[in-house]
């Protein structure tokens, strides 16, 4: 895998995601920090909006943070780029390749969460990323959407658009990827999942018998169709009327967000356990977030109605 191409084509799939939703907020624009990861991954330097310049950091690699916040339409939105290399701990390298020794490790990729202020419109979250760890190499990623009202036709909207991506490249990559996604955005302890869905999927490429080159096509295309998926979904609704009591709901929502992200998300324990900046790890955090002493939705509710479905997937095509 030639990974200093693959690193070029993250950065501009970056450039892209932004600039289009720039254009679909009329109104904010990204601020940008450019950093490096210091050698033991423990500290950085960092320069917004420009090069981080400097020796220490430059073995270990680094990234570029993007955010918006305060728009018209979103209320944050982040969208990072990495490069990275260190030592791998023990713990980590036996989840990953199944040895229990530090391996070095190189990763790369893009990840993206919107958090829109109206909650007619949904919350989405991406990420793309090449791992090598040892000799094993490998693609991850996926999309995933989280609505706060459940609009049908969205959510037929975003599926058929990840499907018709993936049918181009494997016709069992969509039923495959769409089941990984609802199992791997569960909260257990709510017996919820986070969202409706998209796709996700890990390791491919990994192991015997698999070569990850053989992927990269899949992962170019499934990344750059990212706008088409999730901005007709915002252009529809972002103009819609909303109550208070539905603002409040988005915000208990997202506290079903929060819980996901720092209890289960491999991104963020990864990024977390190899010395990651942690800005950019927790980027993805919600500005305004609720929780309430045992809320229940009302019966017969557009939120009941919303619950449903997180408590048990659809198929939406």
């Amino acid at each position: 895998m030639d990974t200093q191409n693959l690193a070029k084509l993250f950065q501009h799939i970056q450039s892209e995601i932004c600039l289009g939703l720039e254009d679909c907020d009329g109104s904010a624009r990204f601020q940008s920090d450019q950093w490096q990861r210091a050698a033991q991954g423990s500290q950085f330097r960092v320069d917004a909006g420009g090069d981080a310049g400097g020796d220490a950091g430059e073995e270990a690699g680094g990234g570029l943070t993007r955010v918006l916040r305060r728009g018209s339409v979103f209320e944050q939105a982040g969208v990072n780029f990495s490069e990275v290399r260190g030592s791998l701990p023990a713990d980590l390298s036996e989840t990953m390749i199944g040895l229990r020794e530090e391996q070095p490790f190189y990763a790369t990729g893009i990840s993206l969460v919107v958090h829109p202020f109206s909650p007619l419109v949904p919350t989405t979250h991406a990420n793309f990323r090449f791992l090598e760890v040892g000799d094993k190499q490998w693609f991850g990623g996926g999309l995933d959407l989280t609505p706060y009202y459940l609009f049908e036709e969205d959510a037929v909207h975003y599926h058929q658009s990840a499907k018709t991506v993936c049918d181009r490249h494997d016709l069992t990559f969509y039923p495959r990827f769409k089941k990984w996604c609802d199992e791997y955005f569960y909260l257990p302890h709510r017996r919820e999942t986070r969202g409706i869905g998209g796709l996700f999927f890990d390791y491919l490429g990994r192991d015997a018998g698999d070569n990850a080159d053989r992927y990269f096509p899949f992962v170019e295309e499934i990344a750059a169709k990212f706008l088409d998926c999730y901005l007709p979904l915002v252009r529809r609704r972002k103009d819609l009327e909303f109550t208070p009591a539905q603002k409040d709901f988005q915000l208990l929502r997202r506290g079903r967000y929060v819980e996901f992200n720092l209890i289960y998300d491999r991104g963020t324990l990864f990024g977390l356990k190899t010395g990651g900046r942690t800005e950019s790890i927790l980027m993805s955090l919600p500005p305004e977030v609720r929780w309430e002493y045992n809320y229940q939705v009302p019966a017969g509710s557009a939120e009941e109605q919303l619950l449903e479905v997180l408590m048990n997937p659809r198929d939406w095509v």
